[in-house]
């Protein structure tokens, strides 16, 4: 077994090509399938998987860096990498079956199909009912935002079955219909599809129990990095553009404003990154405040993603718009993790209740 090191050795060395090729697969709005595959190959997946399913049983601190890696590389790689991650190894925890987890190793791709259109960002309660049928269930309704859809050869799906959200595997068939929807403004290449389910068949022995603590949250763990690798890269790009850029003989960067202004967001971004690493201790001590904590991470990464971008666009000014400047692309990119769920606004209300003691509605 490989140790944790080698493991975020071999996805830095990756993400150099990563980060060479993302604003191709961004303008042609391309699922990555050979970068993918490249983190497969490198044993990546398996480090994800916990040891008891025959993975190497990556820690959660080690986890959030290599989505991190990922994500100032390329945030839609990171994206359908973490949605794989949690829809596989979700599988293979929650039917306590050897064969999603079987399926995962050697490669099979894997994609969350929980969101539903009328439930918002509840996507762990269901309202689509599954009806049951020849000692199955039937599932008719739509799933969105699938990343990676196209390309999976097994969906995480639930659907209400006698009024308890349940969770099933589902293999993609002539039932399930891929609705291209997707022509958005940021993570272009995660293609996150929405998905119509015509009486898909929900087999029994694809049923797995709800999630519970000691399984793996690769999602909740996973959505703070992409937001702070989002960050980072669009951080990354300001400075460059700032040290470059010359006005009245000296570079930008010698601008008070500018200096004041980068103070500020990289001071927050560096609180938003030590409030992650504290979630991820607290996850990889079994602390059940992990959540919580995480939760403050994601809505704080977003936050301080967007300031970032939208910082760069008024430091490159006219440039930033252009096609070929990465500041455009780093802007659209963090619009985005703030409608991954939760949403801000959703956390919002939850911190706040939280802060104040205010019961939640029922």
């Amino acid at each position: 077994m490989i140790s944790e090191q080698e493991i975020l050795d071999r996805v830095a060395e990756l993400v150099v090509g990563f980060a060479a090729d993302a604003a191709g697969y961004d303008e042609r709005a391309e699922i990555p399938v050979e970068e993918l595959t490249a983190l497969h190959d490198a044993e990546v997946d398996r480090a994800v998987l916990p040891r008891r399913l025959g993975g190497f049983g990556l820690s959660y601190q080690s986890f959030g860096a290599v989505v991190r890696m990922l994500a100032k590389a390329d945030p839609s790689i990171a994206t359908i990498w973490v949605m794989h991650v949690g829809a596989g190894v979700g599988l293979a925890e929650l039917t306590g079956s050897s064969f999603f987890a079987d399926e995962f190793l050697v490669g099979k791709r894997f994609a969350n199909a929980l969101s539903e259109p009328g439930s918002g960002n509840r996507f762990l309660q269901p309202q689509q009912v599954a009806e049951p049928v020849a000692g199955d269930w039937s599932l008719t309704g739509a799933k969105r935002f699938v990343s990676g859809s196209e390309i999976a050869d097994y969906l995480l799906v639930n659907a209400l079955v006698e009024e308890a959200p349940t969770f099933f595997g589902v293999v993609p068939d002539e039932s399930v219909s891929i609705i291209p929807i997707w022509d958005t403004l940021g993570l272009r290449a995660t293609r996150s599809q929405l998905l119509v389910f015509d009486n898909t068949v929900l087999r029994a022995e694809y049923r797995g129990r709800a999630p519970g603590p000691g399984d793996f949250a690769a999602i909740p763990a996973g959505l703070p990095a992409i937001s702070l690798g989002v960050a980072d890269a669009a951080l990354a790009a300001l400075v460059e553009h700032a040290r470059s850029r010359m006005i009245l003989g000296n570079p930008l960067a010698h601008q008070q404003w500018v200096q004041h202004e980068v103070a500020d967001v990289q001071i927050r971004l560096v609180a938003a990154h030590a409030l992650y690493e504290q979630g991820l201790r607290e996850a990889d001590s079994a602390n059940p405040a992990f959540f919580p904590t995480l939760s403050r991470a994601k809505y704080l990464a977003n936050k301080v993603a967007v300031d970032v971008a939208q910082l760069g666009v008024r430091v490159g000014g006219a440039s930033g718009y252009l096609r070929g400047s990465p500041i455009q692309r780093h802007l659209r990119d963090a619009e985005a993790g703030q409608l991954m769920a939760y949403s801000t606004e959703v956390l919002a209300g939850e911190i706040g209740r939280e802060v104040l003691g205010v019961a939640p509605s029922p």
